[in-house]
């Protein structure tokens, strides 16, 4: 897909990689909504990318509310017309310091398959319509390999982004007629408040700049032929020099 002229839709777009996809997507020539929770770390993050030249708006909402859902989405298509790439990136972690399965209270799971999976679904049933009759568009998941991987006291986030994973090969076989295409992606261990907050002690130095991964999710979206929809990539492995 080519990304100027497009109209993108990225959650959790405050700070981190949704922060830095929201900035990739806009210097490309995508007119960009930014979702989240907090209204005034996101209304900075995106006036910098206004003032770098870009097109971006703010809308505060929690995408784990299934109210918030078709009032954003409505929002986000009456400042930049139909979305044609959605992100859905907005997640949570649950309590921290992390728990094991057996100290994990019944509500926290449930708000973590609220903001990471169920979330996700309702957008993504919301917006995925409008690509299918417009035969253009693509669904961004970002997974982890907390997905794939046992590691203990990851056990309600790892749980919801592995559904994920699912969710996103049946989406992907459902609207592959309609030219939807739909990816999940593991962007690795990065240098986020999100990863300091599960691991606090962990050495920055050997963990990857949002931006860069942000340049290779970018590649994948550009990229139809080496990412296809219903593929599961994971973003340090993803080639991008190949595609210069």
């Amino acid at each position: 897909m080519h990304i100027r002229d497009t109209s993108s839709l990225v959650t959790g777009a405050s700070r981190g990689l949704g922060r830095a996809l929201a900035g990739r997507l806009a210097a490309a020539g995508s007119r960009v909504v930014m979702v989240a929770r907090e209204a005034g770390p996101l209304e900075r993050a995106a006036a910098e990318i206004r003032a770098a030249g870009g097109t971006a708006h703010a809308i505060a909402a929690d995408v784990g509310d299934k109210h918030a859902i078709h009032p954003l989405a409505g929002q986000a298509a009456a400042l930049v017309g139909p979305i044609d790439i959605l992100i859905n990136n907005a997640s949570t972690l649950g309590p921290t310091p992390l728990r094991l399965l057996l100290d994990t209270e019944c509500e926290d799971l449930e708000r973590a398959l609220a903001v990471n999976l169920v979330g996700p679904f309702r957008l993504s049933k919301v917006v995925a319509g409008s690509m299918a009759l417009r035969g253009r568009g693509i669904v961004v998941n970002l997974s982890s390999d907390a997905a794939v991987e046992p590691y203990a006291t990851w056990g309600a986030y790892a749980a919801s982004k592995a559904a994920l994973d699912q969710l996103s090969r049946v989406w992907a076989a459902e609207l592959a007629e309609h030219r939807v295409r739909v990816l999940a992606v593991d962007p690795g261990e990065m240098d986020t408040r999100m990863h300091a907050d599960a691991i606090p002690d962990a050495d920055r130095s050997t963990l990857a700049d949002p931006d860069a991964v942000a340049r290779r999710i970018v590649a994948m979206i550009e990229a139809e032929q080496l990412a296809p929809t219903g593929a599961r990539l994971v973003a340090p492995s993803f080639e991008v020099e190949a595609l210069l």
